[in-house]
């Protein structure tokens, strides 16, 4: 499969050099990983939400993406030049915040996805930031990865960072603990 058909959202990143180390960086974890693509759209985004989350990794991924860049678009507009904002280094950080979970989680025998011992030593947001160094991408969206999970929150987060952990974090809590009426 094509990363762009995995991927459509990587046609929003302007920067030609910004969208190939973006592209690169989910090639070079699809061939390292035993996740296909097509594992991807159906195994579940967390192992923490329990065993019957029916939304898989690329529709939870996907939806990050989008609300990261509709709330960059919306802060630009209200906020203007009081606080800067790249677009791109939001997108491709919303697109490349989970990637180390391709190294993260195997397959039982059933497919059902689990997380290895690589992922027991090294959480995605380490090994995320080890493939997109691999592949040139920026200190910026690297940043972006490292910050997105609660790793994040040991450091200061710049302004597009913000934004892609509360879109990424909005799209998680409600399956891990939502209030039931």
């Amino acid at each position: 499969m094509d990363i762009n058909q995995l991927w459509p959202e990587l046609a929003w990143i302007e920067d030609l050099d910004l969208r190939a180390k973006t592209t690169k960086t989910w090639q070079l974890a699809l061939e390292r990983s035993v996740l296909t693509p097509e594992d991807l759209q159906r195994i579940p985004f967390t192992l923490l939400a329990g065993p019957d989350l029916k939304v898989s990794f690329m529709a939870h991924k996907r939806s990050v993406v989008h609300i990261a860049r509709d709330a960059a678009k919306t802060m630009i507009e209200f906020f203007g030049d009081e606080l800067p904002i790249s677009l791109d280094i939001v997108i491709a950080g919303a697109i490349l915040a989970d990637v180390g979970k391709l190294l993260e989680y195997e397959l039982d025998e059933n497919g059902k996805s689990f997380q290895g011992l690589y992922g027991k030593y090294l959480r995605h947001p380490f090994s995320g930031v080890s493939l997109a160094e691999e592949c040139g991408v920026p200190a910026e969206v690297c940043h972006i990865i490292a910050a997105h999970a609660a790793e994040g929150d040991l450091i200061k987060r710049s302004t597009e960072a913000y934004i892609v952990h509360h879109a990424d974090f909005m799209t998680f809590l409600p399956f891990k603990s939502r209030l039931e009426v």
